[in-house]
């Protein structure tokens, strides 16, 4: 599915999405990742929801955004209120949806010039048996 025109500006943009992967300029990623208008940070430690941990998400608030956005996979879900908190107190932000829609409002936001992260989660916990 594509997202958004790429304008050619500095300023990363999510090409396209699917389950599993997203394409930032002509980079494809298949890992969780976060996303800033101007940088990319490869390889985010939690591969999916379950392995999310409050360490993992305070520590975006160093990278001082003005609000995160939470991709938590194909399905939607929502984190503890306490996580939040602490965020909620340093002026951030911060919002759950599923990736799909974390890439549209990440592209959307970002384009207004905001100074938005992305925290997408490109896999879904393991089925319980």
């Amino acid at each position: 599915m594509k997202i958004h025109l790429d304008t050619g500006d500095s300023r990363y943009r999510i090409r396209a999405y699917s389950p599993g992967e997203i394409l930032i300029g002509e980079a494809l990623y298949r890992r969780s990742l976060i996303l800033l208008p101007d940088q990319i940070l490869p390889d985010w430690e939690p591969a999916d929801f379950s392995a999310l941990t409050e360490s993992q998400l305070t520590a975006l608030a160093d990278l001082a955004p003005e609000v995160i956005l939470l991709g938590t996979g194909r399905q939607l879900r929502f984190l503890p209120h306490t996580w939040l908190a602490g965020l909620q107190e340093r002026g951030i932000g911060a919002e759950c949806m599923d990736t799909a829609a974390a890439c549209r409002t990440y592209n959307l936001l970002m384009s207004e010039g905001r100074r938005v992260a992305a925290a997408l989660l490109l896999a879904d916990p393991p089925q319980a048996r």
